[in-house]
């Protein structure tokens, strides 16, 4: 406004006025669409299959984090010791390179699964220098016992699906993490 007097402001204040007036912040008036709201970039979160599985992955996590509690356990030494279950030894590097961890992480996971007795560093058969982590006889009873709360677990993840859809689902999952995780 031409001629407006503004108050006096103590030395140091700003005299600019607020970049959004309460005025503004209160009016919730439906205007038009945003004008890029057609632009594939805009569409809504569920429409975004990845952001759809970043999510089951956070719940899944969720899940198996809350079952695993008891035990002292995360998901993290889960997937480590279902690794170690069907191989015969592995080196860290193969570990850390299969499951997609740090190395340095898989080295915490091994060590804690050690101290559980759950798995075990032994002499390379082929390489005196380096050591596999092998699953020991606790570890198979470990996973024996969880066998049943995983597969809760995973139920409660896919309860909204039939069986067939369920068995659809795994199918697509694998394809894709057999192709894109290598």
């Amino acid at each position: 406004m031409l001629g407006a007097v503004r108050p006096h402001a103590p030395p140091g204040a700003s005299t600019r006025e607020p970049a959004i007036t309460s005025r503004q912040t209160t009016q919730h008036t439906a205007g038009p669409a945003p004008i890029d709201a057609d632009e594939p970039w805009m569409r809504g979160l569920h429409a975004d299959t990845g952001y759809l599985l970043y999510r089951l992955g956070l719940r899944s996590g969720q899940l198996f984090n809350t079952f695993l509690q008891e035990s002292g356990l995360r998901l993290r030494h889960y997937a480590l010791l279902r690794f170690l279950a069907t191989s015969p030894g592995a080196l860290q590097r193969e570990l850390s390179a299969s499951l997609g961890y740090d190395p340095s992480a898989i080295v915490g996971l091994v060590d804690d699964l050690e101290k559980l007795g759950f798995a075990e560093r032994r002499p390379s058969p082929d390489d005196r220098r380096s050591r596999i982590i092998v699953l020991t006889e606790g570890g198979r009873a470990f996973l024996r016992d969880t066998d049943e709360a995983g597969q809760r677990v995973t139920n409660e993840l896919v309860q909204p699906l039939d069986a067939a859809e369920r068995e659809q689902l795994h199918a697509l999952l694998q394809r894709v993490a057999e192709s894109g995780l290598g």
